[in-house]
């Protein structure tokens, strides 16, 4: 018998088995899908936290203070660990002067977790809590469920576009209401982009390429010509605004002054090209670019209510998606909190 068992082999998920494998304890680690990684591997591998507090609160007014404060203080130290295990960083600078953190390879640090934490038993997800083992549940929230996405999100779940693995179906979060936990705050909050709208092909190795991150040079607008102005530099709000729009949609109609504004490394112009070659629907006229843009969900925001040792309930922990409350209202790093509560699920439930 295991001394823990962890569902879910996402960010979360490894960090808190290689945690509990150099402790001494022997793990179990289920994961539903066919690859370890999660939606860890589809992302730029930039794991971060805002720069001050204040700015994580302004940011995140909706979220749990106590989580907030642990991710912000515990995420450096975290980092490091990820280095001590032999983690390379590509990048100690986020671009964003707001945030700081590393940029690790994702293949290359899934690779790592898994040596340190594994083996993984692919294809295998957890189906019921053994009772008399602690549990840490990190199957990376329910974006992958569209009745769940309908029931808390949006009505218009059909036609969002999954930006994410395809096996975060909820598996955490069932197992942890049966086991007597709570849901969180911010349960019809998510985080994800705006993205070329199909015809359009996105492929997950797209994810990141073809993110239309340029709302706030442009006037977006539904079907109906209805506008929404985007207020945070984050545009969280402008693609949970597009999701519960007719069919997901909206239009980015942007001037040509503002094509060779720059967004981080690419310009205006850039992102709007790649959409292009991607199929998307552009339409140039009359001094102005016009991109049909869908709402793709990279994960839910909302989960179980955990404290600050990420105790979902007797004996089940949360971490990752699973773990809801703490970026609501607005947007942090899924990831660092991941790898933040990763660790503390692991020791809290060995402790």
């Amino acid at each position: 018998m295991a001394d823990l068992v962890v569902a879910g082999a996402g960010m979360a998920g490894l960090a808190a088995a290689a945690r509990a494998r150099e402790l001494g304890a022997s793990v179990d680690l289920h994961e539903r899908g066919e690859r370890p990684g999660g939606s860890m591997l589809l992302s730029s591998g930039f794991i971060w936290r805002h720069r001050e507090f204040d700015s994580f609160r302004e940011e995140c007014p909706g979220g749990d203070p106590e989580l907030q404060r642990v991710v912000f203080e515990r995420l450096d130290g975290a980092l490091d660990w990820l280095e001590d295990l032999g983690a390379p960083v590509e990048a100690r600078d986020t671009g964003n002067p707001l945030t700081v953190g590393r940029r690790f390879n994702p293949r290359a640090l899934t690779e790592l977790l898994v040596a340190r934490g594994g083996p993984v038993r692919l294809e295998d997800p957890l189906r019921r809590l053994p009772g008399d083992v602690p549990v840490v549940l990190a199957t990376g929230g329910f974006q992958g469920d569209r009745s769940l996405v309908r029931e808390h999100v949006t009505p218009e779940a059909s036609h969002l576009l999954l930006r994410a693995n395809p096996w975060s179906c909820g598996d955490g979060l069932r197992l942890g209401l049966g086991a007597g936990a709570a849901l969180s705050d911010g349960m019809g909050e998510f985080y994800g982009r705006n993205m070329p709208a199909p015809p359009a092909t996105v492929r997950e190795e797209d994810f990141v390429r073809l993110a239309q991150l340029y709302a706030r040079h442009a006037r977006v607008e539904n079907e109906a010509g209805e506008r929404f102005e985007t207020s945070t530099w984050s545009e969280i709000d402008v693609v949970q605004w597009t999701a519960r729009q007719p069919r997901a949609r909206a239009r980015y109609v942007v001037s040509d002054a503002a094509l060779n504004e720059r967004v981080r490394e690419r310009t205006v112009g850039e992102m709007i090209e790649a959409a292009e070659r991607a199929g998307a629907a552009v339409v140039r006229a009359g001094g102005t670019t016009t991109v049909e843009v869908a709402a793709a969900i990279t994960t839910t925001l909302g989960g179980l209510r955990v404290d600050t040792s990420a105790r979902a309930s007797d004996g089940v922990f949360a971490a990752g998606a699973d773990a809801g409350g703490i970026a609501t209202g607005g947007y942090s790093s899924g990831l660092a909190a991941a790898l933040v509560f990763g660790i503390i699920a692991a020791e809290a439930a060995l402790a």
